[in-house]
Formats: C-alpha cells, sequence, structure tokens
C-alpha cells in the first residue's frame, strides 16, 4: 500500500448487509485518500472502527461482540454503522469507545481518526493510494442507488436508523458503475432499501444521461446500466405494479432474468398487520405475468412466520401460495421483537415452539421447490460466472444465483485455463435441493 511510512494504520470491522459493506468500501476509500493504511489485523492498527448491524436483537449481540472484541484486542475503537444511531445502548456494555456515529457519517468517524490518531508527518506529503480497495472479489461489485426508505413496515427500524428515501443521481450512479467496469467489474448487484422506488424523493427529474434526456427512475436507470457490458442484478425490488416493465429488459441477459423480492408473507391479513406498502398486490397473477413476459425468469425472496396474531390458516395459505408461487430461492426469518418496531406491542405474541415448527415446516416446502425446479435444469446449458477456482473443479454461480446467498454449480475441472470471474457454458448434468453440478461446453 503507497502510503507515508509515519501514517497510522486503522483497521476496519464490517457487519451486517451488502448496504454496510459498500459504506466500508467508502470509509477505507476515504481513509486512503488521506493518506492512512489499512491494517488487516488489531496488532498492526492504531485504532479500530467496527461498522455495525442494529436490526435484529442478534445482529445487535454481534455488533456488541465485535466491539468488545476491539477493545481487548486494540483499545482504540470508533463505532459506526445502524447499532451507532443507539449510543446509549453501546456505552451501557462499552463506555470505553473513543466516539460513535450513525450509518454513512463518513466524515464524523473520519474527523474521529484525524484528530485520534492524526498523520504525524505534513500531510500535504502524503501518499494516498491509487487503487480503489474492494471488499467484494474483482469480478462483482454492489451497485448502492439509495439510501433510506419511505415505509412504516410495523416490524422495521430501517427509518429511523437510515432515514427517508435519499436517492443518488442518475448521473453519479452511472459514473460510479462505468469505473466499476472498468476496473474489472462483470457483475453489478444493484441494492438499496427499496430499489423499485429509485427516483421517488426527486420527483422523477429529468437529467441528461449520454446526450438523451431521461426520467430519473428505476427503468432508465437499469436500461442505461445494460449498456456498460457488465450483468445486472436487481436486489430488494418492492413488487410495485410499474416493476413488470423491467422484466422486458432481462431477455437479452445482460440484465439478468433475477428478480430479488422481498414479499415477507402472503396472507393479506398478516400484510396489513405488517404494514407492508405493497400488501394490495401480492397476488399469483402479479408473478404469472413477469413469467409470462420472461419464463426464465428466477425469483428470490424472503419470509417471516411467527408474526405477532399469524394463525395457523394464515401460516397453511402462506405454504399454499409458495407451492403455487414456485418461487425459486427463498429465505426465511423467525419473527423476533426489534427494539423501536411497532410489532413489539402487538397482541398474540407466537410462541417460540411455534415459530420453530412453523420455520422447519415452511424451509421443507422450499427445499421441495428448490428440488424441482433445479432438476427442470438437468440437461440444459447457461451462462455462468466462475467464482473459485480449485484444484479439482470450478466453482461458479449460474445467470439465476446471486453470490453468497443463492446456489452454487460444481465443474469437474483440473486444467489451468480459466480464472475467477470468466464466463463459461455449463451443460447441467445433475441437481441436488439447492446446488447443480455441470460440465463444460
Amino acid at each position: 500500500m503507497d502510503k507515508d511510512k509515519n501514517s497510522p494504520n486503522i483497521g476496519l470491522v464490517s457487519l451486517g448487509c451488502p448496504k454496510a459493506l459498500v459504506d466500508s468500501e467508502v470509509l477505507i476509500n476515504k481513509l486512503q485518500q488521506l493518506g492512512y493504511g489499512i491494517s488487516p489485523t488489531y496488532a498492526n492498527a492504531d485504532a479500530v472502527v467496527v461498522n455495525t448491524c442494529g436490526f435484529l436483537d442478534s445482529a445487535k449481540a454481534e455488533s456488541l461482540n465485535a466491539i468488545g472484541e476491539a477493545l481487548n484486542e486494540n483499545g482504540k475503537v470508533i463505532v459506526t454503522g445502524c447499532l451507532g444511531s443507539t449510543p446509549e445502548f453501546i456505552l451501557e456494555s462499552h463506555p470505553n469507545v473513543m466516539t460513535i456515529t450513525g450509518p454513512q457519517k463518513f466524515n464524523e468517524v473520519l474527523d474521529t481518526i484525524t484528530e485520534q490518531v492524526p498523520i504525524k508527518s505534513n500531510p500535504f506529503e502524503a501518499k494516498p493510494s491509487p487503487s480503489y480497495v474492494k471488499l467484494t472479489p474483482k469480478h462483482y461489485s454492489y451497485l448502492k442507488i439509495s439510501e433510506g426508505c419511505n415505509h412504516k413496515c410495523s416490524f422495521c427500524i430501517i427509518p429511523s436508523l437510515r432515514g427517508s428515501l435519499k436517492s443518488r443521481s442518475m448521473t453519479s450512479i452511472i459514473s460510479e458503475a462505468r469505473s466499476l467496469v472498468e476496473m474489472g467489474t462483470k457483475e453489478l448487484l444493484v441494492i438499496s432499501q427499496d430499489t423499485s422506488a429509485y427516483g421517488l424523493d426527486l420527483k422523477y427529474e429529468e437529467v441528461l444521461i449520454n446526450g438523451k434526456k431521461l426520467k430519473t427512475n428505476i427503468y432508465n436507470l437499469v436500461s442505461e446500466l445494460s449498456s456498460l457490458g457488465a450483468w445486472v442484478r436487481l436486489h430488494y425490488i418492492y413488487p410495485y405494479p410499474h416493476v413488470k416493465k423491467l422484466v422486458p429488459l432481462m431477455n437479452e441477459h445482460t440484465v439478468l432474468p433475477y428478480l430479488d423480492v422481498p414479499f415477507q408473507h402472503a396472507h393479506p391479513d398478516v400484510l396489513k398487520r405488517m404494514a407492508r406498502p405493497s400488501s394490495n398486490v401480492h397476488d399469483l397473477e402479479q408473478v404469472s405475468e413477469w413469467r409470462s413476459v420472461n419464463p426464465d425468469l428466477s425469483i428470490r425472496s424472503t419470509f417471516i412466520v411467527g408474526f405477532p396474531g399469524e394463525t395457523e390458516s394464515e401460516f397453511s395459505f402462506l405454504l399454499d401460495w409458495l407451492e403455487e408461487a414456485k418461487i425459486d430461492r427463498v429465505g426465511c426469518f423467525k419473527y423476533e421483537d426489534v427494539s423501536g418496531a411497532r410489532s413489539n406491542l402487538m397482541e398474540n405474541q407466537i410462541q417460540d415452539d411455534i415459530k420453530e415448527d412453523r420455520f422447519n415446516r415452511f424451509m421443507r416446502k422450499a427445499q421441495e421447490i428448490s428440488k424441482l425446479k433445479l432438476k427442470e435444469k438437468v440437461g440444459k446449458t447457461y451462462s455462468c460466472v466462475i467464482d473459485i477456482v480449485a484444484s479439482d473443479r470450478l466453482v461458479c454461480r449460474t445467470i439465476f444465483d446471486a453470490p453468497e446467498i443463492d446456489g452454487l454449480v460444481s465443474v469437474p475441472y483440473n486444467q489451468d485455463i480459466h480464472c475467477v470471474g470468466d464466463r463459461v457454458q455449463v451443460k447441467i448434468i445433475s441437481s441436488s435441493e439447492y446446488d447443480l453440478t455441470g460440465e463444460l461446453t
């Protein structure tokens, strides 16, 4: 790392979702621009920044443990991120942290570092690193298009942690995406709290992009990103009616035939108690309409079981809905109270043993669906990206699978031709509940 040899090193622990990971990338690169070094260990760090998660109690516990470990191993700790929005909660367990800031408070973190761990040499002689540090592999990058959320879901405190929707300008997003592609990114994973709502807070203002006047909305943004040559994968797509306009863009497999849609539940009464913004469009006709436009479309979603008041009948409705919708990739959470969420005060809280039973039944159903859906891929050939080159095999992902959360394709291989990030054609020869095996064509 090209920096003044007298400059301090800063360590960073990043917890939570991909959106927090993007924040950590920004912070690291701002530090490097100031001339600081980045330490991968506690021992060589002059201070440690812990970027926390504060959504669920389990995430809060993980964040507190990480802060405690950093204090024990290093002693100089700066806390930022979502849990930083409740400093009194952190100080109860760790009163000796240097400072606490909330999410995206980059300047406050930098001010603390420059005050507490100053660069001893002349700052005008510092040599910031010319290279951009990524916290993901070179071949894919998260592209955050907005921050915050306008919705008031009863189980969620994200608006109080990260504020209301704040969309970035299309110009800045496309500029960043172009730079990432030039640096080797082959897959752009578009993320935000509510990707479908992009541009709403900007009143869909018209901007000049590549000589064209375009309204600031998700359709135009995705259309422009698709021209950069990288795969574009869409995450956190609320199922609003206008989402169907995105599906035709996926026919060319530049914008991948993949939608990450946080349905959370299917029964209208549960959705109403959740105060979900799209409770009136959670119907099978919508999913069918998307797939009628693009039969290859893969849908990923997450669901919550055991929400306060959830009856056995409402849960059975969810299982039946899942069976009919045949969601390709599914994640499930057992409901838990979140400090500050309105759902904490709801009547008819579900017992833990019932939550566990419903979670297990839900996952069995999801596994059955996944097994059948993957079996349909056997004998077909798909474009895949290589994530790992092992001594005897390639570990790949199809166009239908996002990194770290979806399935993999194992391809027997013992040559020295392909590299991580290469795109290859793979014929699927067998399947399991979640993963595939294939051969290069």
